[in-house]
């Protein structure tokens, strides 16, 4: 029977050069923890108006949504090595869609570095669970214009 599993990334699946993942994790009670100590002006430095007004809604949930927000900008900049980039925390934002999904929105020096880079795609997922909120993020970036060496 012949071996039809023998293949290497970069050669039967180019395409997966051009992915790059990202996660984090948060625990939730640090986050309680930075709003009590530092209250609104910890806030308004790493959410938007909109995340911030999101996280509101409900009872209750103010901190899991903050806490995956915080977690979904953390991977973003690991999905995007941008660690050292000088990227403003406000720059990347989680918008929550009519559906119920939340997607990823670049602005100012993300936005431009992400053009810049080719991306194509950034998909999220979000969860939270007893102390621990985490986001997985996915980046797709325009197809390498030169042809596979093998």
């Amino acid at each position: 029977m012949p071996d039809q599993c023998n293949f290497t990334i970069g050669t039967a699946l180019p395409h997966l050069s051009r992915l790059r993942v990202g996660f984090d994790l948060v625990q939730i009670s640090r986050i309680v923890d930075s709003i009590t100590c530092f209250g609104d002006g910890f806030t308004k430095r790493l959410f938007t108006a909109d995340e911030l007004a999101y996280a509101g809604q409900g009872q209750g949930l103010v901190p899991q949504r903050l806490a995956a927000r915080f977690a979904a900008k953390e991977a973003a900049i690991k999905a995007l090595r941008w660690s050292n980039a000088g990227i403003g925390w406000k720059d990347i934002e989680v918008r929550k869609l009519p559906d119920g999904d939340c997607e990823l929105a670049l602005h100012g020096r993300a936005a431009e570095l992400a053009k810049g880079m080719g991306m194509t795609s950034m998909s999220l997922s979000l969860s939270h669970d007893g102390d621990y909120a985490g986001a997985v993020v996915a980046v797709g970036f325009e197809p390498k214009t030169a042809p596979l060496v093998e």
